[in-house]
């Protein structure tokens, strides 16, 4: 676990990691003090839990440039359980999902994310994305105008300031620009320091207070559970948008043992459980976040927000900060997904619209993304065989539906093949059904010639 030695995933950029962690930091602010009041935590005790996972996972996580805290998603989960029987029963909980999750972790969970279609990710991805901007909508009604010019001037120079600079992130400018106009001006904006007391004393280390008994056990494992899906699901699913994002692999099990360990660590401190923060791990990579030190200055600057310049963080005009997430709303969305419609895959299609609805009514990832596996499935069904596999001297076909169950099927068997000079594989009869695996064929196909095989890969769909 100790990947803090491994020097490659600190070296880099060292300015624009400094910087993107700084902007980072400052993205985490609305979101968590916000649902920590939605759920019935003190903001001080997410804001501090979060800096903990933060340090944590920069430490031991599996993803250089991740940014996980007190997210929202899994704020909502808790709050039934806070407001039913109190903040012990909530760290308790907290507790017993990281440990959870360190299991898990240990048993490869991580895995499962193959089983996950491509349609379905997108559906995830797209319907965070517009939850992300609805949540920034939501906050707008009933504002003045100097708000709504804010807003609208931040979105504005997130697209114009790329185009003259690179030097600095553009959401760190905005938000000394107008941070700085607001104290000029005083116009009436509401400020980060508006959204919550941010008074209080630094948490110690100590045990829940809940009697150990059965009951108590039963009371908190179902939320622990649900915790424990949704915080996994939400960073398993964040690690392959910073690897695309980043161009650079990862270690998603050494990512889900990290977040155990920072959960089981936050619930010490008496803090609420927390994931991966898919719009701020975007904004992250998008500042130029590439290593662990822009996860490290997250945490950091967020722990000298709340015990240094706490006076400076509650001035910020929280106008800016939803025209900031309005943009990472945008550049999460993967437009990727529109090639659904221009080539008329309306059976792939129908599932991403379903999947992006259920989320976005519920507010449940899980949810989404199990009715989106399962719609998958059965779509599949309608018009699949196995794989079969014939062998005619130093010719290898392989015939059948190619998708994300049976991939791999298909490389397991390639894999076991004594292949020479003289053997040839032929894929012209697979029936490619998804993108991930026509992916796949084109890593085989470049893994073949690179071993001087012959392949043949005419596919169709």
């Amino acid at each position: 676990m100790y990947h803090y030695l491994n020097k490659e995933d600190w070296i880099g950029n060292w300015k624009n990691n400094l910087f993107a962690g700084l902007v980072s930091a400052v993205a985490i602010l609305p979101e968590v003090i916000g649902f920590s009041i939605l759920a019935g935590v003190h903001p001080f005790t997410s804001l501090f839990a979060s800096a903990v996972t933060l340090l944590v996972i920069t430490l031991t996580g599996g993803r250089p440039a991740m940014v996980s805290a007190a997210a929202g998603s899994m704020a909502l989960v808790m709050a039934p359980l806070i407001k039913e029987h109190g903040i012990q029963y909530m760290i308790a909980a907290t507790l017993l999902t990281g440990l959870l999750q360190l299991i898990l972790g240990y048993l490869n969970i991580h895995k499962l994310i193959q089983f996950i279609p491509k349609t379905v990710m997108y559906g995830f991805v797209n319907a965070l994305a517009i939850l992300i901007f609805m949540s920034q909508v939501q906050q707008l009604p009933g504002r003045n105008m100097a708000t709504y010019i804010m807003v609208a001037l931040t979105v504005g120079l997130m697209f114009l300031i790329p185009r003259i600079t690179t030097a600095v992130p553009p959401a760190l400018i905005i938000i000394i620009l107008m941070t700085v106009a607001s104290f000029i001006f005083k116009g009436d904006l509401q400020l980060v320091g508006d959204l919550g007391d941010m008074s209080a004393t630094a948490p110690s280390l100590a045990l829940p207070g809940v009697p150990l008994t059965l009951e108590t056990f039963l009371i908190i494992t179902p939320p622990a559970i649900a915790l424990t899906l949704v915080g996994l699901t939400e960073s398993l699913l964040t690690i392959p948008i910073v690897d695309k994002m980043t161009d650079s692999p990862s270690q998603p099990k050494q990512e889900v043992k990290a977040q155990g360990l920072a959960n089981i660590l936050v619930g010490l401190f008496g803090g609420p459980a927390g994931c991966a923060m898919i719009g701020q791990a975007v904004i992250n990579v998008k500042s130029g976040g590439r290593s662990r030190l822009s996860t490290f200055v997250a945490g950091s600057t967020l722990l000298i927000f709340l015990f240094v310049l706490k006076n400076l963080m509650v001035e910020i005009p929280t106008a800016a900060l939803i025209g900031i997430m309005m943009v990472v709303a945008y550049d999460t969305f993967d437009f990727e997904s529109l090639k659904l419609i221009t080539d008329k895959r309306w059976a792939e299609l129908a599932i991403l619209i379903l999947t992006v609805a259920i989320i976005v009514y519920t507010h449940n990832l899980a949810l989404g993304m199990i009715i989106g596996v399962i719609l998958c499935v059965l779509a599949y069904k309608l018009k699949l065989k196995t794989l079969t596999f014939e062998t005619n001297e130093q010719t290898h076909t392989i015939k059948g539906p190619l998708f994300f169950a049976s991939r791999s099927d298909l490389t397991n068997y390639i894999d076991q093949l004594p292949l020479t000079n003289n053997t040839t594989i032929d894929l012209s009869e697979l029936i490619i059904l998804d993108d991930a695996s026509n992916k796949t064929v084109e890593r085989l196909s470049k893994k073949m010639k690179q071993d001087a095989v012959s392949i043949i890969t005419h596919s169709s769909k």
